[in-house]
């Protein structure tokens, strides 16, 4: 198979079609069409289904279309790897983590980290939903759970311990719980069930010290730590959270600090293509280093 026509074809199956693929190409659309017309040839079967609106894959041009960007996509990795120099690490770096850690603990700590590497180029995805780094969405991730895929290397950074909080503004208002009992006359925010909470016990402050299989109403439901997070400090009532977020403000007062929730590991992840990249090796001594400075 012609090398050159698969990378035309490749950028038309993008593109979705000629014309544009021939902008990214800088190649005419009758130089493009003719490339990948040879291609179809070739291998006796249609690629696309034409029509006005466009260019729709086939059932054969998407098997050809995946395994290209499969291979596109290990070239990368191969050409990122060999570029890369051994004094000075240096090009792009992805990053993803959920919306929370990275918002709150991680990008105000990135300030040290780009000025001892300046030839890094840092991008940071934040999202409760994990991307896929086999397939280069991120170079790497820092997750609150143990990877489920065989390809990908891990390495536990620390434990996250949750624990009860809430504003000054609200305690004054509605006073300050002395036994787990008290929580029945409190305001709760927690993670809705409907939005499948990342752990299956992250709602624990709904049934500490109920009697049976009681659970308490909750006052308010979100999808997001980061939302849970700002509704207590805003005062609307008391939630759950990881014992680093009260670390980063000043307006959360511990509720019951005996009582302790749900553990949660955190882990840096990263695909085994890159176990040797400067890039991900620097970042990771830095991530350790700094989580190393928490107070737990």
């Amino acid at each position: 198979m012609d090398w050159d026509k698969l990378r035309v074809f490749f950028a038309v199956a993008e593109a979705g079609s000629f014309t544009h693929a021939g902008e990214v190409l800088n190649l005419s659309q009758s130089a493009v069409s003719r490339q990948v017309s040879a291609l179809e040839e070739s291998l006796e079967v249609p690629l696309f289904h034409r029509h006005a609106r466009g260019l729709v894959l086939t059932e054969q041009g998407d098997i050809l279309y995946r395994t290209a960007r499969e291979i596109l996509q290990k070239l990368n990795i191969a050409e990122a790897r060999i570029s890369e120099s051994r004094e000075r690490p240096k090009g792009p770096l992805k990053i993803t983590t959920t919306i929370a850690f990275g918002s709150i603990w991680l990008a105000p700590r990135l300030k040290e980290f780009l000025e001892d590497y300046p030839d890094i180029d840092v991008s940071l995805m934040l999202s409760d939903n994990e991307l896929d780094l086999s397939m280069r969405e991120a170079d790497l991730a820092i997750r609150m759970m143990p990877p489920t895929q065989s390809d990908l290397v891990q390495r536990r950074l620390m434990t996250l311990h949750y624990h009860l909080f809430a504003a000054p503004e609200y305690l004054e208002k509605h006073g300050t719980p002395e036994k787990p009992e008290d929580l029945e006359d409190h305001r709760l925010i927690v993670f809705g069930e409907e939005f499948r909470p990342p752990v299956p016990t992250l709602n624990w402050l709904l049934e500490v010290g109920t009697q049976g299989d009681g659970k308490r109403k909750a006052f308010l439901r979100v999808n997001s730590t980061y939302a849970i997070f700002r509704a207590v400090q805003s005062g609307i009532g008391i939630g759950a959270l990881p014992h680093y977020l009260s670390q980063e403000t000043t307006n959360l007062v511990p509720i019951l600090p005996e009582l302790e929730g749900p553990d949660v590991d955190v882990y840096f992840v990263y695909p085994e293509e890159m176990r040797h990249s400067n890039r991900i090796a620097v970042f990771r001594e830095f991530i350790v280093r700094k989580v190393g400075e928490l107070v737990e």
